[in-house]
């Protein structure tokens, strides 16, 4: 079955994506605070604000706004840096993450704040927290602390409109949110049909853009083929033949 063409509108994006059977994707504080600053800068650079975020053991959430149409390039900096981060630190190889990130396009305010109480309930779900902002790895805890990531979130609809800890209390998803979501997720069928001229994936030359080492090129080719590019086109691109292209896919899997 095709993949779906990656929306790629520029506007407000639900990501989320996990480690390779669900292994986890955090090992320790400072793990947490290096996807931090990856995000951060990749928010800088793709000019994209950071709305809301919930960093689980072996996923995360991210609510985004992209000003502009390159959600997959904003990714791509995030997630490969990251697993070049982790590879390295604990020296591991193969493949770090389950596969292409998971991502809804956002078109309605009531959509955004569901999507908030269900990103930011996601560690009392998991046991992890007892209420709202309680996990130090959420946008409603750093702001209750007074810690927000300022270089990504400075313009949070969150940062901006809650100014009291007791607006927490509010962010309880109950019966008509899950509805909300049931119903939005209908919805979103006939959304991606519309916007289905409108939305593309990553192009080739995004793929294999500043690639100076094999490990890139090799990552670069691994992300290109998630994205649904055949080998041929790949082998095309690079100016290779498809046969080499295969070993390379090959010693990357072993690898």
């Amino acid at each position: 079955m095709p993949r779906r063409p990656r929306v790629e509108l520029s506007g407000f994006h639900h990501i989320i994506n996990r480690g390779v059977n669900k292994s986890d994707i955090y090992m320790c504080d400072d793990d947490y605070e290096i996807f931090l600053m990856i995000v951060c800068k990749a928010c800088k650079n793709y000019r994209v604000i950071l709305h809301d975020y919930c960093l689980m053991s072996n996923h995360y959430h991210l609510l985004v706004e992209c000003e502009l149409e390159n959600l997959s390039l904003f990714m791509k900096h995030i997630n490969s840096n990251y697993a070049i981060y982790v590879n390295k630190k604990y020296k591991r190889s193969g493949h770090f993450w389950q596969g292409r990130f998971y991502s809804r396009y956002i078109n309605s305010d009531a959509y955004f704040y569901t999507l908030v109480k269900y990103i930011e309930q996601n560690p009392i779900e998991a046991g992890m927290a007892q209420s709202v902002g309680e996990h130090p790895y959420t946008l409603l805890w750093a702001i209750k602390n007074k810690t927000t990531p300022i270089e990504c979130s400075l313009h949070s609809k969150l940062i901006d409109e809650i100014k009291d800890i007791d607006m927490f209390i509010g962010l309880t998803l109950n019966e008509e949110d899950i509805k909300t979501l049931h119903t939005i997720e209908q919805q979103k069928v006939l959304l991606n049909e519309n916007v289905k001229s409108l939305a593309y994936t990553q192009s080739l030359d995004s793929h294999f853009k500043d690639i100076s080492t094999k490990l890139l090129r090799d990552t670069a080719i691994h992300q290109a083929l998630s994205d649904g590019y055949t080998q041929a086109q790949i082998a095309r691109h690079l100016g290779v033949s498809r046969a080499r292209v295969s070993q390379m896919v090959k010693k990357f899997k072993d690898s």
